[in-house]
């Protein structure tokens, strides 16, 4: 299973591109995406599934381009965008026996299934309440349960776990790596966390363009060397972070404890280096702050 995208382009309008020249190969596992807003992520996945065509470009599914013959994926295809709407009247069996019917999922096996995705995301307990009374980490739960009802073997996430707290982002987590061995999964999050407990590769994208792709090691390598802690008076820091790309902060009574990015031979006296982590290179890598 391979889905494989060549010099993927999409243009709005003369001023505006979502999308630059896009490579890549992806086969069954779970890819973590990575950018900042606006880096095309969100373009990409709509794409992908077919919601949206490209200005240029390919993409193919196990050898058939999807762009002139969509239903080679969309059949085996399930798919969470990042705003998903509901009908609020609906409890959760009659949205997933709704969402079934549009998809073409019948048969005896489907109220089984059902109530398999239901437990799934922890919403046995809610499933006859109207979906409008739900909260707003209930319906991203109603929203990955969709996503899985024809037991799809592509599977795309865009920010899956915006709502989520954190104990049913764990339970998501654990969903998602279940089905890996035998799905392609594309999973968008600006949460690094996320990504970083579950994703086989990673790519880093910005300004509608692949930074690059690869493990989560390969990633990590690009700060390497980059990484420094010290500690500074509170004063100084705003001045600080207008001259690094700082990673995080910490207060030590009247001082501040700085994680951050330094490149080349820039390093502030007093600084210990740091071991680099996926989140402190995918800021090496999106961040042009010297």
């Amino acid at each position: 299973m391979t889905l494989e995208i060549k010099n993927l382009t999409k243009k709005y309008n003369k001023h505006k591109t979502g999308l630059s020249d896009y490579s890549i190969t992806l086969e069954k596992g779970i890819l973590g995406l990575l950018g900042p807003n606006g880096a095309g992520k969100s373009t990409l996945m709509k794409i992908i599934a077919t919601i949206s065509q490209p200005t240029e470009g390919t993409l193919f599914f196990d050898g058939v381009d999807i762009v002139s013959s969509p239903d080679h994926i969309r059949k085996v295809l399930g798919y969470l965008p990042q705003d998903f709407g509901v009908y609020p009247n609906l409890n959760a069996y009659e949205f997933l026996n709704y969402i079934a019917a549009m998809k073409g999922i019948g048969g005896k096996g489907l109220n089984q299934r059902i109530d398999m995705l239901l437990e799934g995301v922890n919403l046995t307990a809610d499933a006859k309440r109207p979906i409008g009374t739900y909260s707003g980490g209930m319906r991203q739960r109603i929203g990955i349960a969709q996503a899985l009802l024809n037991d799809p073997k592509v599977l795309i996430f865009d920010e899956p776990t915006v709502g989520l707290d954190p104990e049913e982002r764990v339970r998501f987590r654990q969903l998602i790596t279940d089905l890996a061995d035998d799905c392609i999964i594309i999973l968008s999050s600006h949460i690094v966390s996320d990504i970083e407990t579950i994703a086989d590769e990673v790519a880093v994208m910005q300004s509608g363009r692949l930074i690059t792709k690869g493990s989560q090691q390969d990633i990590m390598k690009y700060a390497e060397g980059q990484v420094f802690e010290v500690l500074l008076p509170a004063a100084d820091l705003a001045s600080f972070k207008s001259r690094y790309s700082v990673i995080d902060t910490g207060r030590q009574q009247d001082q501040v404890r700085v994680r951050y990015i330094s490149r080349g031979n820039d390093v502030v006296p007093g600084s210990v280096a740091a071991k680099a982590s996926l989140e402190d290179s995918y800021l090496f890598l999106t961040q042009n702050k010297a």
